[in-house]
C-alpha cells in the first residue's frame, strides 16, 4: 500500500510512536521522521540539555518550528511526535490541517514499564514518575483525542499488530 498523505503519530511517551512509526512508514512507502530526533540533529544538542538550558518553553518553540517544516515536505511523510507536542495550539492546528493523525493510546502502567530506564526523558527525572505520567495524561489525553482521526490502544500489542490495525483503519477511511 502506498499512502499519499502525511501521517502524524501522537500519544504519550512510551506509547511506541518511534517504533511503530518506522514500521508503518516502511509498510506505506513514506519517509519516517521523529520530531525529537530532528530537533536534536538541528540543534546539535540532546533534549535533556535543551530543557536544562532553554527550559520547556524554549524546547517547545524549537518543536513548533521543526514540525511545521517537516509537514511542509513536498512528499508525504510519517512523523512521530514527542508526547508534549500536542500541548501547543500551533502544532495541533498544523497536524489537523496537514495530516492524518493517529493517537497511540497507552496506559500509565505500560508507560512506566517502557520508560523506566530511559534517562532521555527530562519530565520523568524525579522520585515519582507514575504521578507525573498520570498528571500529563489528564492534561494531554483530551488534546490527543481532539486531533485524532484514528485512535489505537497499544497496551499488550506488538508493534506489528498495531501497524496492521492502523493500515486497516486507514483503508477504511
Amino acid at each position: 500500500m502506498h499512502y499519499n498523505h502525511n501521517i502524524v503519530l501522537v500519544g504519550p511517551m512510551g506509547a511506541g510512536k518511534s517504533t511503530i512509526g518506522r514500521l508503518l512508514a516502511a509498510e506505506l512507502g513514506l519517509e519516517f521522521f521523529d520530531s525529537d530526533r530532528e530537533i536534536e540533529a538541528r540543534s546539535g544538542a540532546n533534549i535533556p540539555w535543551i530543557f536544562d538550558v532553554e527550559g520547556e518553553d524554549g524546547f517547545r518553540k524549537r518543536e513548533i518550528q521543526t514540525i511545521a517544516e517537516l509537514l511542509e515536505s513536498p512528499t508525504p511523510i510519517l512523523l512521530a511526535t514527542g508526547g508534549g507536542a500536542i500541548t501547543r495550539k500551533e502544532n495541533r492546528e498544523l497536524m489537523c490541517q496537514k495530516s492524518m493523525v493517529v493517537y497511540l493510546h497507552t496506559s500509565v502502567e505500560q508507560q512506566l514499564q517502557r520508560t523506566a530506564k530511559d534517562k532521555n526523558r527530562p519530565l520523568l527525572q524525579n522520585d515519582n514518575p507514575g504521578a507525573i505520567l498520570q498528571s500529563l495524561f489528564e492534561v494531554r489525553h483530551p488534546l490527543y483525542q481532539e486531533c485524532a482521526d484514528i485512535v489505537i490502544k497499544t497496551d499488550r500489542q506488538s508493534p506489528k499488530s498495531v501497524v496492521r490495525t492502523i493500515i486497516k483503519k486507514l483503508k477504511a477511511l
